[in-house]
């Protein structure tokens, strides 16, 4: 006899069946007939013989059409009433024509892309084959033809692009906003980009992308940008970033304030730190500031109370908090607010603009993952042209086209050519664009070869470039990662305090970590002289005397001036090379009651 199916709600099984597929059955039929909640999902596991009913919130559904008997129930009467205005989106959903399924009702269902795909097994019809995707995703054109995995790379950069990230940007005070100077439409467009109004608020600018190898430049996933597009504007964008400062109330009447400090305030910063402020402290709007320039000039009350001075007088020495630029982000004041914090004090916002021109090390990205950074950017004259004298505002090497499989990259270089020629818009919905044929007989139309090839000159020699290059027009972003803003070195700098290391972080000029699995390559390479200087010379190289009867640390007493052990008095010390942070282990050891111990010997 067969076993009873376990029937489980949202996760917890609330009891048996004798026959699971006839219960999942009958509870999707009477949700299509609107006795269930159509937000309910059924879904019967056979290899399990289990019942799986969920009525829990933050599950992602998606609407397909249901299919009976191989014919789908979305007829064409329903088709006219809708654009009649009889029938709307809810009343299909009531009457069981469309419904919501999830992840684990999906997993039952045989799905059909197309109406012609339809056969009997099926249970259900996709609205569009563009539902497949998300709304990101369904805004790459041609993205059936790319590798899920390059899909995904670029649906995630959409979030990463630099455009208008709205159009009161000069009213907000973000801390960190970006604005491309000249963005553009899309010219390949999908319906998912018109439903969202994606051109309304655009991140792209369409470059003209010939895809050769340029001197090296262009090596792995390297970009060569042509510096007289560059210069015309292409990829140029600003960056905003705000800084606040308010005067805190403390207990006690003290108070925070906005000046310009004076010589005797501690912490003090310099005269030239403060020449770029106004008289009340604050900078003003267009001034040009450095990373070493003070912006708002701010004091601040002593943190312990002042001692008695000559007189009998307190004087209260006040300490430097003023608020400069952070290094590296250099620019003009754009804007300068002064109002009122929560608590009623005052508040000021400045914020900073920097104009970021696209150089070496900057990040671009097409809608398919094909992203790089900028290896070179070539003067006008040095780069190939057409017969026409079209010279690429980007060119892409080769390499980074078959193994990516990013066939919808192609696909969209030949429609945005077609689409510049023609100028029209083309659409490249998945599934159901432009097909590459009809975008093939306009570029015919216009003279040019189908398939997107051109003929090349070398812009330096002058010759005739052998092979045919590939060459269109690709919607292209500037991603907000710019190495301006990663840009990090260090000679000498400041050290930590308890452990004499160097410090660590672009803020405080911190050093790159030489971490444990750095070391560990440097022990298996062999390299014990690198090794030593990285992590003692480089770092915290201390001398410590040690005692060499008890193996511990001895005491340098330099008003007596000998050196001797703390616990056995004897003068036979010797001077050890270490780090500080091994030092700072022994310590920690005795705090701790154990006695580490060192065995001194000579150097054999």
């Amino acid at each position: 006899m067969r076993e009873k199916a376990k029937v489980y709600i949202n996760g917890r099984l609330i009891g048996f069946h004798p026959n699971g597929e006839k219960l999942a059955k009958e509870l999707i039929q009477k949700r299509r007939e609107g006795k269930i909640e159509h937000q309910v999902n059924i879904a019967w596991h056979a290899d399990t013989n289990e019942v799986y009913i969920n009525t829990d919130a933050g599950r992602v559904q998606r609407p397909l059409i249901v299919v009976e008997d191989g014919k789908p129930k979305l007829t064409q009467e329903h088709i006219e009433k809708i654009e009649k205005g009889e029938l709307t989106w809810d009343d299909l959903v009531k009457n069981g024509v469309i419904e919501y399924l999830d992840a684990e009702e999906e997993e039952n269902a045989i799905i059909a892309v197309r109406e012609e795909d339809l056969t009997k097994e099926h249970t259900h019809l996709e609205i569009d084959p563009a539902g497949i995707f998300s709304v990101i995703t369904g805004m790459i054109p041609y993205v059936e033809h790319d590798l899920s995995g390059k899909a995904l790379h670029g649906a995630k950069m959409f979030k990463q692009a630099q455009g208008i990230s709205s159009i009161n940007f000069n009213l907000r005070n973000d801390t960190e906003s970006f604005f491309l100077y000249y963005p553009q439409k899309h010219i390949v467009k999908t319906k998912v980009m018109d439903l969202v109004r994606i051109d309304e608020r655009p991140n792209v600018q369409n470059f003209v992308v010939a895809i050769m190898p340029y001197r090296g430049f262009n090596m792995l996933d390297a970009v060569v940008l042509n510096k007289g597009a560059v210069e015309r504007g292409l990829g140029r964008s600003a960056y905003f970033r705000t800084y606040e400062a308010e005067e805190i109330r403390y207990p006690g009447g003290q108070v925070d304030k906005f000046e310009i400090p004076s010589e005797d305030t501690t912490g003090y910063l310099g005269e030239e730190a403060y020449r770029k402020l106004s008289d009340d402290g604050i900078v003003e709007p267009e001034e040009f500031v450095d990373d070493k320039d003070v912006i708002i000039g701010k004091t601040s009350p002593p943190r312990f109370l002042e001692e008695i001075g000559d007189f009998g007088v307190i004087q209260e020495k006040r300490r430097e908090s003023s608020i400069s630029i952070r290094k590296g982000k250099e620019g003009y004041v754009h804007k300068v607010f002064i109002t009122e914090g929560e608590a009623g004090n005052k508040l000021v916002k400045v914020k900073i603009r920097s104009e970021m021109i696209p150089e070496i090390g900057d990040k671009f990205s097409s809608r398919h993952g094909q992203k790089g950074v900028v290896g070179a950017i070539v003067p006008e004259e040095d780069m190939p042209f057409t017969i026409d004298g079209i010279k690429p505002d980007l060119i892409l090497n080769p390499h980074s086209i078959p193994s990516r499989m990013t066939i919808g990259h192609l696909l969209e270089m030949v429609a945005g050519k077609a689409a510049s020629l023609k100028m029209v818009d083309i659409d490249g919905t998945p599934f159901s664009g432009l097909k590459e044929q009809e975008i093939g007989e306009i570029l015919k139309s216009f003279g040019f070869r189908d398939d997107g090839k051109e003929v090349f000159y070398d812009g330096v020699t002058g010759e005739i470039i052998e092979g045919r290059i590939f060459t269109g027009v690709v919607a292209y972003r500037r991603l907000f990662h710019m190495v301006k803003h990663k840009l990090q070195a260090r000679a000498r700098g400041p050290v930590q305090i308890l452990t004499r290391q160097p410090t660590e972080g672009k803020e405080k000029e911190g050093g790159l970590r030489f971490g444990e699995m750095e070391g560990e390559t440097l022990v298996g390479h062999g390299a014990a002289m690198l090794l030593h200087e990285k992590l003692i010379e480089d770092s915290d190289k201390t001398v410590e005397l040690i005692c060499e009867k008890c193996g511990v640390l001895a005491i340098k007493d330099s008003i007596r001036n000998k050196n001797y052990c703390p616990i056995c008095n004897s003068q036979k010390v010797c001077a050890v090379e270490m780090s500080y942070g091994f030092k700072l282990l022994l310590d920690e050891l005795k705090s701790l009651g154990i006695y580490p111990k060192l065995i001194v010997k000579d150097k054999a």
